[in-house]
């Protein structure tokens, strides 16, 4: 009787970056299965202390941070204002986004008293913020953020509970070229983010319902996109066509370097990198 990896060997193995698909292997006896865990094993540690040599000696950053500084030059090249806002928000800009008890996103929401909470989008404060910045600005108004965001999410293979994301909007275009222009947000962000495939697909949001989302060729989501006027846009005071885009920096790294995982990219203690930190 054939026997296989361990789960323990499998997880160390996917641990240092093994792609799961590729560890239904079988073997004769134990010492073969053995044999070929150490293996591998021995490769991958390698593989990821290159990587962490890499990283010390000639990059000295990480992708995420590169990411984070190639998508704001590409946006403010292109005529948008950067922002920076708060992480804690109050629960009264989460009931102007209806996200109140019966909102299936409460239930994610991280809070830190019973009025305040880690932002779990950073749609409230774009919102707020744009609506002071109009009183002065001229139209088109173009403004994104850069930021953490947080969300009790199972920890899936492309889930975090603290994420980046980058919120873009675009207000007072034409309302006929609306759609026009969020494909064109899109290849911007998509060209910054060095991602060379990706399509549009319709999906509903559970805040903004309908609306385009940028798909890669795996089908994995890697941003999201909306438009206005919109039925959220009274409780802030707005009245003007906008479009947005929001991302996850994490999932273009995610696609783009072809992890297994997103973990492997985002803010953490065990991997720094696409690089494992437990390695001998």
């Amino acid at each position: 009787m054939k026997i296989g990896l361990t789960p323990a060997q499998q997880n160390r193995l996917i641990e240092l970056g093994e792609n799961a698909d590729s560890l239904s292997v079988c073997f004769e006896d134990s010492g073969a299965c053995n044999r070929y865990f150490q293996k591998e094993e021995e490769a991958l540690v390698r593989k990821n202390r290159e990587k962490l040599q890499t990283l010390l000696l000639e990059d000295r950053r990480p992708q995420l941070c590169a990411l984070q500084e190639d998508l704001a030059a590409a946006l403010r090249a292109k005529g948008f204002l950067q922002v920076t806002t708060p992480a804690l928000i109050s629960r009264k800009f989460l009931d102007r986004m209806t996200i109140d008890g019966s909102h299936p996103l409460n239930e994610q929401v991280f809070w830190v008293d019973k009025n305040t909470c880690l932002r779990p989008m950073l749609a409230p404060n774009l919102y707020d913020i744009s609506r002071r910045l109009l009183s002065v600005s001229p139209q088109p108004l173009r403004i994104f953020e850069i930021g953490s965001c947080f969300r009790k999410e199972s920890e899936g293979k492309s889930h975090l509970k603290e994420f980046t994301m980058l919120n873009l909007v675009e207000w007072g275009l034409e309302e006929e070229s609306r759609v026009s222009r969020l494909k064109e947000l899109a290849q911007i962000t998509m060209e910054a983010a060095r991602i060379q495939e990706y399509r549009f697909v319709e999906e509903e949001s559970v805040v903004y319902g309908k609306g385009l989302d940028v798909v890669d060729a795996q089908g994995l989501e890697l941003a999201s996109t909306s438009m206005g006027p919109h039925k959220l846009d009274a409780a802030w005071k707005m009245s003007c066509t906008w479009v947005g885009l929001g991302t996850g920096l994490e999932r273009l790294l995610m696609s783009r370097e072809k992890a297994g995982g997103i973990h492997r990219y985002s803010k953490s203690l065990s991997y720094l990198d696409g690089a494992c930190l437990s390695i001998r």
